[in-house]
């Protein structure tokens, strides 16, 4: 494309190309400035061939070196390398290609690199050491190590040896990208061409493997260096204390710092720091104090960095006089305590809570060090965190009288903290002032408070806020629309949640495996079971491996829709894949078992947990507690649950209720009672599962008494029945014919709002019928079917005999008719009890209809006899 003064790039007296010497404009031919020109203004083709064609040029290999040097479009470069070549008859020179490939670099394209490679390798030599150095080095620069790696094996290829520090550049920055594997690879290529690795090397490689945690690699690589006759040098000590020790390696650390001076390197000051950050860190802090004395031993001037880690070890460990101690210390020792001591303590104090001993520190601190942007960050932080505004807005005032003023991080710390402390309204004041102070939000900004307000169920704000985001440039993460999608599902809207997840797919945002996690839960959570069953083989197709919470949601899912059968097969391919189950994937699959009648296993699993190293919880002992309950296996559920006792384990009401569940149902009342007993004394309140357990098993036992006792004191402990508790009763005080006092509990549930349920009608219906209450029992059942209920056989067969028997002959053969034509199966007692009053009521062709279906009845039973 050409540029505006009709150059081809040229500007000022240098060229723009990075990729070659400058060349000065009034040093270049008109010939080489010519084609240059035509090349910039007309696209390649065949005219363009004819235009240079006929021009004549000369085409001298420092001609087309010079053009190719001040094209800047890689593509006409490219093919006028290779129009020339085609023109000339002759193979271009090594400098001609040397230049191509400086440009190929400068554009970050490969796009014809193997072809360039390859005629150079026909042509028997090759690219340039300096040439391959920034072949690879401007693919590292720009942050495209995968592309550097493809320039060395392309290089490979063909035969050629790419050069030492092009190595060295790539193993370097595969290492800042955690490519550990590839460096290693690289490292390895390295020898086998010949070169010879050094300390350095090893020392980058070392590094990476251990910051990443595969320290057998780490390990492996040290062996490799003694074996190749290496001496570690302090360097290479003071890496493996640090890497070693971050990944929680402590007494790996200290061998190394012990083994360092055993082979007569005296650990400097970044060795002790390393080591003493280890132990802190670790919570050895004895260790750690030990060796900062040692240091300090016949040291002149203090290590200003070993005391900041030893305040901040002090600090962390709540030894907040002893951090104090170690401040003088430095001050007697001749130096002043940096602003990095002070925000050290000014961290501890703000994780411990103590605010107000924060702020008399930072009023200290003034007469030995000028607190920086970070110091004021971390008391906002505090003061936020505990909703403490008026002080928070005081301190911004002071740090402006200092020259300083809130950044963004200072804007976004604020911002967390208020959605954290639920003042949403005050975090949103802030971030809509935020471009007056001069601040514009980042994605942490936008992604804090879209999660706060979603949290707090003003999702619509959060969605408003979400456009604003990307109408600001700002491109939304995976963090964000996780949020998004859980607090859409989270206040029932579900579709608003689906539409999200669309979005970010059609904005080429690729979700992570948190994300597909969480959204699999929201659909299952919202019953959208299929769904969830797809999410789960999506997370396959997109390329991840389903983890131990994607099995745990899924299992945890399909036991709450009724579906704990299918759990079993999930449980062993979750194994068969290696997951390493964690305490909460323990307790779902339990659960799952214990819900799918597969008590066994999960008292297996149980003990399993155990010998992992994990310790049951609450939950893990009341799924298995309440598994063995149901099937009547008690005396193993409460051999379980005096275990948990022993254990310390705080068990809650729903344990209590599983185990008085159980024995109330196999009528094991006494028991029950005891441990209704114990839970209350614990000072657990029984809650009305609880109590619809223990009465519904003294209605079973015929303790209808002390079930209304129970009924009473459940009553006077505030917890209110329902319409379960009411039907249980209704029904217990009809079986012993207390007809009456059933309908008293009727109309009390029915005063209290509460809507009984068809057991309750059809049992309250027959036990009027039985005691003559007809009127109460046809309006009731008149009632009943208004309200969309369906009366059964038993209560058809209960209304036709009492009717009968308050002799409403019409109506008992209306109720007669209707059970008939709902296809209710009529007692021959109701038939003949039937008959008998229409008889009375001489309603002959009524009874002639009943009389006929006594007699088919006969019939049938006859013939069933027969049979």
């Amino acid at each position: 494309m050409p540029f505006p003064n009709g150059t081809s790039g040229i500007t000022g007296d240098t060229v723009c190309g990075k990729h070659g010497k400058a060349i000065a404009k009034e040093c270049l031919s008109p010939d080489v400035d010519d084609v240059c020109r035509i090349l910039s203004h007309v696209a390649w083709g065949p005219d363009i061939e004819n235009i240079l064609s006929a021009k004549r040029y000369d085409f001298q290999p420092k001609f087309v070196n010079d053009v190719l040097r001040n094209l800047k479009d890689l593509h006409l470069a490219i093919n006028f390398f290779w129009w020339v070549e085609r023109k000339t008859g002759k193979a271009h020179t090594p400098e001609v290609y040397n230049s191509l490939l400086k440009m190929m670099a400068h554009c970050k394209n490969l796009e014809n690199l193997e072809n360039i490679l390859e005629a150079m390798s026909i042509a028997g030599f090759g690219p340039l050491n300096d040439t391959c150095i920034e072949l690879v080095s401007s693919f590292t620069k720009a942050g495209m190590v995968k592309e550097g790696v493809g320039v060395i094996q392309s290089m490979k290829k063909f035969k050629f040896r790419p050069a030492f520090s092009a190595y060295t550049t790539l193993i370097g920055a595969l290492a800042e990208t955690q490519e550990a594997d590839l460096a290693l690879s690289m490292f390895h290529q390295m020898q086998e061409i010949g070169y010879e690795v050094n300390v350095q090397l090893f020392t980058t490689l070392i590094r990476v493997f251990a910051r990443k945690g595969q320290l057998d690699a780490a390990l492996s690589l040290l062996d490799e260096m003694k074996s190749n006759a290496f001496d570690a040098d302090i360097i290479l000590y003071n890496v493996c204390i640090d890497c070693f020790g971050k990944v929680g390696k402590v007494d790996m650390a200290w061998k190394f710092f012990h083994e360092m001076k055993a082979q007569g390197l005296v650990p400097d000051d970044v060795s002790y720091t390393s080591m003493i950050s280890v132990l802190c860190k670790s919570n050895r802090l004895k260790d750690a104090i030990d060796l900062f004395e040692q240091m300090e031993i016949n040291k002149r001037v203090p290590c200003a960095y070993a005391y900041n880690t030893m305040i901040m070890g002090y600090g962390s460990a709540g030894r907040f006089h002893d951090a104090y101690n170690l401040l003088e210390r430095l001050k007697e020792k001749g130096c002043i305590p940096s602003v990095v001591a002070y925000n050290s303590i000014l961290t501890c104090l703000g994780k411990k809570g103590r605010e107000d001993e924060a702020m008399r520190i930072f009023d200290d601190m003034k007469k030995d060090a000028e607190p920086n942007l970070s110091t004021y960050n971390i008391l906002i932080d505090m003061l936020c965190t505990k909703g403490n505004l008026e002080s928070v807005y005081k301190l911004l005032g002071t740090m402006e009288d200092a020259d300083l003023f809130p950044n963004v991080l200072t804007v976004n710390i604020m911002i967390d903290r208020l959605c954290k402390a639920r003042k949403l309204d005050e975090a949103c004041r802030i971030f809509e002032n935020m471009k007056q102070k001069g601040c514009s939000p980042n994605s942490f900004t936008f992604c804090s408070l879209i999660d706060g307000l979603g949290k707090n169920d003003r999702v619509d704000e959060a969605y408003g806020l979400f456009e604003k985001m990307l109408d600001s440039g700002n491109a939304p993460n995976v963090v964000v629309y996780t949020s998004l999608i859980r607090n859409f599902f989270r206040c029932g809207r579900k579709e608003d949640g689906h539409k999200i997840f669309k979005e970010m797919d059609r904005r080429g945002c690729h979700p992570d495996l948190t994300l597909l996690n969480t959204y699999m839960d929201c659909a299952l959570k919202a019953g959208e079971i299929e769904r969830g069953r797809r999410l789960f083989e999506d997370i396959k197709v997109r390329g991840f491996m389903p983890d131990v919470r994607s099995y745990s949601i899924l299992i945890h899912g399909l036991t709450k829709a009724g579906l704990a059968r299918e759990t079993y097969g999930l449980f062993y391919a979750m194994k068969e894949q290696g997951c390493v189950l964690d305490t909460l994937a323990y307790n779902t699959v339990i659960d799952g078992f214990c819900k799918s009648g597969k008590v066994n296993k999960a008292y297996q699993l149980l003990e399993e947990m155990k010998v992992q190293g994990h310790s049951p919880t609450v939950v893990t002992y009341g799924c298995v507690i309440d598994g063995l309950a149901k099937i009547d296996r008690l005396d193993e559920a409460y051999m379980l649950f005096e275990e948990a006792k022993s254990k310390g384990i705080e068990l809650n009401v729903v344990v209590y209720s599983s185990l008085i569940d159980g024995f109330g149902k196999v009528g094991r009342i006494d028991e029950a009672y005891l441990i209704m007993e114990e839970m209350m004394q614990k000072g657990l309140t029984p809650n009305i599962y609880t109590w619809n357990c223990l009465i519904d098993a003294l209605v079973k036992a015929k303790e209808i008494s002390e079930a209304l006792v129970c009924f009473r004191s459940m009553k006077d402990m505030k917890c209110p029945p329902n319409v379960y508790t009411y039907s249980i009763l209704i029904n217990g005080l009809c079986q012993v014919q207390k007809y009456n006092k059933a309908f008293v509990f009727w109309q009390e549930m029915q005063k209290q709002g509460l809507n009984p349920s068809v057991v309750s009608y059809t049992t309250m219906i027959a036990g009027l019928a039985k005691v003559g209450n007809i009127t109460e029992a046809n309006g009731l059942f008149e009632k009943f079917k208004v309200s969309g209920g369906v009366p059964d056989a038993v209560c058809y067969n209960t209304l036709i005999e009492g009717l009968s028997n308050a002799n409403r002959a019409i109506d008992g053969y209306r109720i007669f008719e209707e059970a008939r034509l709902r296809g209710c199966q009529i007692t021959a007692k109701a038939c003949v009890v039937l008959l008998d009053c229409l008889h009375k009521a001489e309603c002959l062709e009524q009874a002639g209809i009943v009389g006929a279906v006594l007699r088919e009845m006969a019939k049938s039973q006859h013939a069933a006899r027969s049979l």
